[in-house]
């Protein structure tokens, strides 16, 4: 599936540009990784114990993997009690479905670069690449802290339930044998999305916390303001928000009280959760540009698409489903308020591609606020990176994007996708030297750039 002994995979097929990439990739290969959004566990950190099994670390929390699985026919009731053992050797059976996806090439990855297993060779089985693994996860070396130092992570941020007491966070930032800056990020979805299954949980626990009714929507937001307050005094540097639609909305102060009444009720219709959602979201924007939080939007995923799924593994289980998304008329009211306002940096992800040519990199490429973010979900894949340059720098050039976001609640598969990220980079830039679109100088820069310095800027790091 990848040929771990060619060091040019990725970097191009023709010999002149190869050679360049090949040069720039060398000269990045080794800096630290930046990664600032993601969702591995903070606790599990903390915790710093071995992970149990091979099942339980490449499996199991990558709903990457876990989809394409159950593509395969794999049965979703025996990923979540089957044994260790038994969804281990489904997933062998089920390797040559990886194939072609990036999924497959992090895997191999991982395989080859820690256990020096190869799922390509033949002779390779099931059992002995489960003993391999489970025996080498025995070792101090394979610990997660020991794995944040081995890996050379700068900097890792966590996603976080805004009523999270971060107590895992301030163990980790008095912990002197933890290298790696780890940093919360206030994920407030539940809490600002009436269409949320858990809004009205949410709401009550806001309320419970602050000791205020349930249905007084301003309570609510300075509750979460003081959150807020809390994640920033704890590292935080953004607040991210997962949307089906980024629209925003300014309603009158009076019209969303009675709408989030209505929703605190159960009794909103779509247009009014659509309406108080809008309004929600620029009221998040507000807060990030008065507390500098960096404002991420992912948008465009219809969320726990399949039910039996939903039923049989719980959230975030790998259905979810791509939709088509507008960004240009949903944001005009937050870029009317503050696209301008110094400070404020909003970062637009999409799975629908068709809007980075369209929408996405003309807004970047106008307003100082708005950055591109990196290909996410469905697109941090070779082929969609590589489109990703090529719809976007000739508008908004390579410095209007937030560096790579590999977004994975995996911790192995970090390094994987960050080296590849890399790869495609230095082989893009090599193609614009080839074509004498750029010197070979700037090339080097702005491979340093997009690796290390763009994330830290635009993440406020």
């Amino acid at each position: 599936m990848m040929n771990g002994d060619d060091d040019d995979r990725l970097l191009g097929v023709d010999d002149r540009s190869r050679g360049i990439a090949r040069e720039l990739y060398d000269g990045i290969r080794s800096l630290p990784i930046i990664s600032p959004h993601g969702h591995v566990d903070a606790t599990m950190l903390v915790a710093d114990s071995p992970f149990p099994d091979p099942t339980a670390l490449l499996i199991r929390p990558d709903h990457y993997v876990t989809r394409m699985l159950i593509a395969s026919g794999a049965d979703p009731l025996r990923l979540r009690q089957g044994s260790p053992e038994e969804v281990w050797a489904d997933f062998v059976a089920a390797w040559p479905y990886y194939a072609g996806t990036a999924t497959g090439y992090w895997l191999a990855h991982q395989l080859r670069t820690l256990f020096s297993i190869d799922l390509d060779d033949p002779d390779e089985t099931a059992e002995r690449s489960y003993t391999v693994i489970a025996t080498q996860l025995r070792d101090p070396a394979f610990r997660p802290k020991q794995l944040l130092e081995a890996f050379g992570i700068e900097v890792l941020a966590t996603t976080d339930d805004p009523l999270d007491d971060l107590g895992a966070h301030t163990a980790l930032a008095s912990d002197q044998s933890v290298g790696t800056r780890v940093v919360p990020t206030f994920r407030a979805d539940a809490y600002l999305d009436p269409a949320h299954p858990g809004f009205g949980d949410a709401v009550v626990a806001v309320a419970a916390r602050f000791g205020t009714a349930p249905d007084d929507l301003d309570a609510h937001l300075d509750g979460l303001a003081a959150c807020r307050a809390d994640f920033r005094a704890a590292g935080a540097v953004s607040a991210d928000h997962g949307v089906l639609s980024p629209y925003t909305v300014e309603l009158e102060p009076e019209e969303a009280r009675r709408l989030f009444r209505l929703a605190v009720r159960g009794e909103a219709d779509e247009r009014a959760v659509r309406a108080l959602a809008g309004h929600l979201l620029l009221w998040s924007a507000a807060q990030s540009a008065r507390d500098g939080l960096v404002m991420t939007i992912h948008a465009g995923v219809l969320r726990d698409y399949s039910s039996s799924i939903h039923a049989a593994l719980g959230r975030d289980a790998g259905y979810d489903i791509p939709v088509a998304t507008e960004f240009t008329r949903n944001l005009r009211p937050l870029l009317e308020r503050f696209g301008h306002t110094p400070g404020f940096h909003l970062v637009l992800f999409t799975v629908d591609e068709t809007t980075w040519s369209r929408e996405l990199a003309p807004l970047a490429g106008a307003y100082p606020s708005v950055y591109i973010g990196a290909p996410w979900w469905f697109l941090d894949a070779p082929d969609a990176v590589r489109r990703f340059r090529a719809a976007t720098a000739e508008s908004a050039g390579l410095l209007r994007g937030s560096g790579f976001i590999d977004d994975t609640r995996a911790l192995t598969s970090i390094p994987a996708r960050h080296d590849m990220a890399r790869r495609l980079d230095a082989a893009y830039l090599a193609t614009l030297v080839v074509e004498g679109r750029m010197t070979a100088r700037m090339a080097e820069r702005l491979a340093y750039e997009l690796t290390v310095d763009l994330p830290r800027r635009v993440f406020k790091l």
